[in-house]
């Protein structure tokens, strides 16, 4: 009888499971050195012989004998019928020509883990295509053993180890590898764990197998153990749940046996949990007296159902434990009583005495009125029934005119949000779990903001509450809200604003300069003259007001000087009149020969524009503010009582308005930052601060005078200027000083990226006589210096250009020429020049928008002062 081969016979050995196959898609196995080996070759040998047999004839036919041939010819036809009767009895059959697709090789091929075939040396006979799909099963085309598999994997080690030894010494060994990002290690699940169950055992010795076989098994098991674990948490979970809750609980079964008790009863009872076996204890253990029967009985008809029985139980010392049992239990089909499963609640602490209930309700009382929110009790129609100690101060109810009970809680809080308390007073009542909190204000202060949180109430007999509110008072966290917004909202304006005057600069610099140099070619007869004086004094006035936009935005350069106040009043008339519009009148009065101050133009500007616009707002119906200004000797302030105001000679501005006036709790706090009086949103808090302190900056005093309404009075002391015999002499020696030269013969380099800025100073400069080199921004500037082998006596570059800035060109450059000289121009403040060349003492710094004698008596400087270090 034929057999199927080595392969084949061990192939039926491991034959675990199956899956069906479709038409055309049977897996094919990686290697199967078995098949059809054995047999090909033995039909070979039979072929060779016979051909060999057929040579000899034909070549020495003529010398054999008749009857030698007739012999085997005999022999030859008495084997084919032989094996003729032999198939059709089946003792013999055809193979088929893939030998792989038998029976066994389908069910093993298709098997839905790894399977290998090897003699106990570790030579591979046959792998299956399951084993192949594992990463690193195939290394060049060839098929790996499974221990050179888990070779690489320090945790496999032992296991791998005594998997070996079973193969080698022909014993059945199983183990579950944990291989930490799986085989092949994947970057994406590299924080994964991955399990392979890997057997091995031997395999029957079959008459063709050469040497002993063993089978391998290898299955990706990763998923059920991540299934087991989850499931083995989820169930410690529950039961550390159940057995810490604060209450007992114990299960028994049909004999009375307690097969369950949790950690909270054990407590309870004086037994170690530890200690405790199912089965140990029974309901007669813990149950005093006939108590365990009541616990032992169910409805017949097998019906669940909880019973309430209040019962003492026994501890281990032996006292009583009164509990209330939650207990259930049921009769099973057959009759017989199922398990039990019975809630134990501590009663031993409950008061039952009179005395107790009040303690009680004493220590509840003051939990309920110490807390730090408002709490309040509703009945159905939303009427308040009871409140806490906080409600009144954060509801700010005094209670004198009438209690709050019966009163609707709608009432008091603002009418925006009355709808959605309605309806949050409806989903408490209809007894929803979730109730969205309702942000509030209240009706009696608009400014006075709090968050109720709404649920429903347990109802009692004869009690009329059904809602609980909770109240926060959120007016802090609102203010805090709204300054940041505000701060956020200043911050983003104040960019805008640097911005706009930045590029307004520009504009303004080509238009001054253009004057300038028109001014030059027009003498004060030329009839032109009075229009370009009047293109170049609003060109000058526009320069003003962009001074105020990079003050409001932090970028300007402050810096104090020797003013006039009635100069420096009379040019903000046009603008305060077009702030504070048609239905307020604006009045200037200024005293006699006034004297001189020093203070920064720009602060003080923003501080007489803050008080008017404050004096605008105070009158909301319209009416008049007056701006005056007058000398205060140092014998009229002895006779004035403003308190810290020192004797000395001072400039007084007054600031009056018609307006409400202020009480004395106002004025004691409107200096105070983030302090307003305005709504929410009309105002920052931040402009009378700032005042105050520009005031005291400039060494002066403020103070305010008002009368609730009349008006209030803004009162500025700023000190009196005295120039020192020194700043005397130099501003005579200045005035007497000839006209200064201004013409050179040097060569600059100027670097600015608006054209009209840089077309103006080139013609001022060439005017002057120096040879000027233009270049439209830092990487072309560069270029022009290569071209000139870097031999400029003075580069003039605007900060700001696009791709190349200033500060960065002259970084680049600085290696080339250490003993450059660059005067920066910019509409910023030079502090944050500075801040960007690391405060180079070398650089000068000229604001825009500048004037023809300006850059011209700069660049002259900037040049002597190189002429003198040389």
């Amino acid at each position: 009888m034929s057999r199927f081969g080595t392969v084949s016979s061990a192939l039926e050995q491991i034959i675990m499971a199956s899956t069906p196959l479709g038409e055309g898609s049977y897996p094919e196995p990686v290697l199967d050195s078995g098949r059809g080996g054995a047999g090909l070759w033995r039909v070979l040998l039979l072929a060779i012989v016979l051909v060999v047999v057929a040579v000899v004839f034909s070549l020495f036919g003529d010398s054999i004998p008749p009857e030698l041939v007739m012999t085997f010819v005999g022999l030859l036809a008495v084997a084919g019928v032989f094996f003729l009767f032999g198939i059709a009895a089946g003792l013999f059959r055809f193979s088929t020509s893939d030998d792989g697709r038998t029976l066994s090789h389908a069910v093993v091929d298709s098997l839905p883990f790894g399977a290998v075939i090897a003699d106990r040396e570790g030579k591979i006979t046959y792998v299956n295509q399951h084993y192949g799909s594992f990463p690193g099963a195939i290394t060049n085309g060839v098929p790996v053993g499974v221990p050179r598999l888990f070779s690489g994997y320090a945790d496999a080690g032992e296991a791998i180890y005594r998997l070996s030894r079973a193969a080698r010494d022909g014993r059945s060994a199983i183990e579950d590898i944990r291989v930490p990002g799986g085989l092949g290690g994947s970057q994406s699940e590299a924080s994964r764990v991955f399990w392979y169950r890997v057997s091995v055992r031997p395999l029957p010795q079959t008459e063709d197998a050469r040497k002993p076989l063993v089978a391998w098994q290898v299955e990706d098991i990763t998923r059920d153990r991540e299934n087991n674990e989850t499931a083995f948490r989820d169930l410690q979970r529950a039961i550390d749940y159940l057995d810490h809750s604060p209450s007992g609980f114990f299960s028994a079964d049909a004999q009375g046996r307690i097969q369950y008790l949790n950690s909270t009863l054990a407590d309870w009872l004086g037994y170690d949990l530890a200690e405790f076996n199912a089965g140990q204890l029974s309901l007669s253990d813990i149950v005093r007296g006939d108590g365990a029967s009541l616990l032992m009985r169910g409805r017949g008809d097998g019906e669940i159902r909880t019973e309430i029985i209040d019962i003492d139980l026994v501890r281990r010392n032996g006292t009583s434990l009164p509990v209330r049992l939650l207990h259930r239990a049921a009769r099973l089909a057959d009759g017989e009583l199922g398990e039990t499963r019975t809630l134990v609640l501590d009663m031993s602490s409950a008061p039952d005495t009179e005395e107790e209930l009040r303690a009680a309700e004493v220590r509840f009382s003051r939990f309920f009125n110490d807390t730090p929110f408002a709490i309040a009790t509703l009945d159905g129609d939303g009427r308040i029934v009871r409140t806490n100690a906080p409600f009144g101060r954060i509801f700010h109810w005094a209670g004198e005119d009438k209690s709050l009970e019966l009163q609707p809680l709608r009432d008091l809080i603002g009418e925006a949000s009355r709808d959605k308390f309605v309806r949050a007073l409806a989903d408490a009542s209809a007894q929803r779990s979730e109730v969205e909190p309702v942000d509030a204000v209240l009706s009696a202060e608009g400014e006075h903001a709090v968050r109720l949180y709404i649920s429903a109430s347990e109802a009692s007999a004869g009690s009329p509450e059904r809602v609980n509110v909770y109240a926060l008072d959120m007016t802090d966290q609102r203010k805090l809200e709204a300054q940041f917004a505000q701060s956020q909202k200043m911050q983003a304006v104040g960019q805008l604003a640097g911005g706009v005057a930045h590029d307004f600069n520009n504009l303004l610099t080509a238009i001054i300069g253009f004057s300038d140099l028109l001014l030059l070619k027009h003498k004060p007869g030329d009839p032109s003259f009075s229009e370009l004086m009047q293109i170049k004094q609003n060109a000058n006035r526009a320069a003003g007001l962009t001074r105020q936009l990079l003050a409001f935005s932090r970028r300007q350069t402050l810096r104090p000087q020797v003013l006039e106040l009635p100069l420096i009043v009379d040019d903000l008339t046009v603008l305060l009149k077009r702030m504070i519009g048609e239905k307020n009148n604006l009045t200037v009065e200024h005293g006699r020969n006034i004297w001189p101050v020093r203070a920064d133009v720009v602060q003080l500007e923003q501080v007489i524009i803050n008080l008017v616009v404050n004096a605008r707002d105070a009158m909301p119906n319209g009416g008049s503010i007056t701006i005056r200004t007058a000398n205060v000797t140092e014998a009229d302030t002895t006779g004035m009582k403003f308190e810290g105001l020192a004797a000395a000679d001072y400039v007084l501005i007054d600031v009056e308005d018609t307006g409400t006036g202020m009480s004395a709790e106002v004025l004691a706090k409107i200096f105070e930052p983030f302090f307003t009086t305005k709504e929410l949103g009309k105002g920052t808090g931040l402009g009378l601060s700032t005042v105050y302190g520009i005031v005291k900056q400039t060494e002066g005093f403020i103070y305010p005078v008002s009368t609730v309404g009349v008006g209030t009075t803004f009162k500025i002391f700023l000190p009196r200027y005295v120039p020192t015999a020194e700043e005397a002499a130099a501003k005579a020696a200045v005035a007497a000083a000839p006209a200064k030269d201004l013409t050179g013969h040097e060569r600059i380099l100027l670097v600015e990226d608006e054209e009209s800025v840089r077309a103006f100073s080139a013609r001022a400069l060439k005017a002057t006589g120096y040879e000027v080199f233009e270049a439209d921004g830092g990487e072309e500037a560069i270029e022009v210096l290569e071209d000139l082998d870097y031999q400029v006596d003075l580069i003039i570059s605007d900060v700001v250009m696009p791709e190349m800035d200033g500060p960065t060109m002259l970084k680049v450059i600085r290696d080339k020429m250490p003993n450059l000289k660059i005067i920066f121009v910019s509409g910023y403040a030079e502090e944050s020049v500075r801040r960007d060349i690391e405060d180079d003492q070398s650089v000068d710094f000229l604001p825009k928008p500048y004037s023809l004698d300006q850059i011209n008596s700069k660049v002259k400087d900037v040049l002597r002062r190189m002429d003198k270090a040389e």
